[in-house]
């Protein structure tokens, strides 16, 4: 294991790298009023192009994360934020709703691999106590981006355009995937790990050890259903507000600063109890979380005033980020190292396909309800139960995998 200080400023990396990440997927959810506007797209055609992003990733996890534990995640992890950048400069080019959609779809393509290499890395770098809290740090870039990101994208959207955006973004993650080149450098495997990293990186072995193994169909399910009330709200929320609640731009910056604070505390918050939780209680405290999810989902839509909306809205988001600090931590503790990359790009498929499915399916329905979101919210109270099972139902049962994860400790 290296050094707590050299793991700490790996960790550091990884979270800058995933903030410039969500600062795009978050930025498109304002942007998308303006471009909208631009391209003259319908309610339809508006999901369809914020569903695009997420085709590419979740089609891209399976093989990132089989990349990662093939090759090495250090090399997958820079050529990922190489081709993000590429693709996230080039949105700012876009002259259609179809060369939006397919610049979006490779964009997708390009980051499907840093979420699978970067959980490889801190696998390979924290021991099974602290990666919890590691995954923590790292996602709460989320948390962080979206605190920051309503008052940033309603000075950047009304100053320089959405275009000037998107072309700085790709810059920057220029700059980051040259720091990852130059400071992440990660021990060599001894002989032995070497040995069994070949036996593990058969593609068809590892992939039939993964979906032989019953906790994992589990996950899919859970990852599909949390990240479908996440991606659902954050990419509708901003057009909720200010096409059914009557906010302008520079008032839903603000508004939406405050559920920002409950996601980034739920993340921080999450990974210390996950790492404090006993053995087995994981499956409990997330039901409990996606039940609580529901009722406040209930709550939001129903609500009388947007003050009101705004409170409920800050309360789940502190749920919805322990369940998605959860599920990586149950694959972390649970599962070897040597796989790790391929079983989180295997369940984060699950969720990257309801980040596609569901801004699309909210288009349609808002569109076939005449403007309405009552039904959108009640198909995410519906995932929310879905999730809840899930959880509940993780099976014990000992695979292959599982006794090689309790052989490493």
């Amino acid at each position: 294991m290296i050094s707590k200080r050299t793991r700490n400023w790996i960790l550091a990396l990884l979270f800058i790298g995933w903030s410039l990440g969500n600062l795009d997927r978050y930025i498109m959810n304002y942007a998308v009023l303006s471009i909208t506007e631009d391209l003259n797209l319908s309610a339809s055609s508006t999901g369809l192009l914020l569903s695009s992003f997420f085709a590419g990733y979740a089609i891209m996890q399976m093989p990132g994360g089989w990349l990662a534990d093939r090759f090495g995640p250090r090399k997958v992890l820079i050529t990922a934020v190489i081709l993000w950048s590429i693709f996230t400069g080039l949105t700012g080019a876009a002259w259609s709703l179809a060369s939006m959609v397919v610049i979006r779809f490779l964009f997708g393509i390009g980051e499907g691999g840093f979420q699978p290499a970067s959980s490889k890395i801190i696998s390979l770098t924290f021991p099974k106590a602290e990666r919890a809290r590691a995954m923590s740090v790292m996602l709460s870039s989320s948390g962080i981006i979206a605190l920051i990101i309503p008052i940033a994208s309603a000075g950047l959207l009304t100053t320089i355009g959405w275009r000037t955006t998107f072309i700085i973004f790709g810059i920057a993650g220029a700059i980051i995937a040259a720091l990852y080149w130059y400071y992440i450098k990660l021990p060599e495997s001894n002989s032995e790990d070497k040995m069994k990293q070949t036996a593990v990186s058969n593609q068809k072995g590892i992939f039939r050890s993964l979906f032989k193994t019953p906790m994992i169909w589990n996950l899919i399910i859970a990852y599909f259903c949390i990240y479908a009330v996440n991606w659902g709200l954050a990419a509708w929320i901003p057009t909720y507000l200010v096409k059914t609640r009557g906010l302008d731009l520079i008032s839903l910056g603000w508004v939406q600063t405050i559920p920002g604070v409950t996601l980034l505390a739920g993340i921080y918050i999450g990974g210390y109890i996950i790492d404090k939780l006993p053995k087995g209680r994981e499956r409990l405290a997330g039901s409990l979380s996606c039940a609580f999810i529901g009722i406040l989902l209930y709550l939001m839509f129903t609500a009388s005033s947007v003050a009101s909306f705004i409170t409920y809205q800050t309360i789940v988001n502190l749920f919805i980020a322990f369940v998605i600090i959860l599920l990586p931590a149950i694959i972390l503790k649970q599962l070897p190292s040597l796989v790790t990359g391929t079983a989180m790009g295997i369940a984060n498929t699950g969720g990257q396909l309801a980040g596609f499915v569901t801004p699309m399916a909210i288009g349609f329905i808002v569109d076939a309800f005449n403007g309405s979101f009552h039904a959108a919210f009640w198909m995410l109270i519906g995932f929310s139960i879905v999730c809840i099972v899930s959880l509940l139902t993780i099976s014990d049962k000992k695979g292959e995998l599982l006794k090689q994860n309790e052989a490493e400790q």
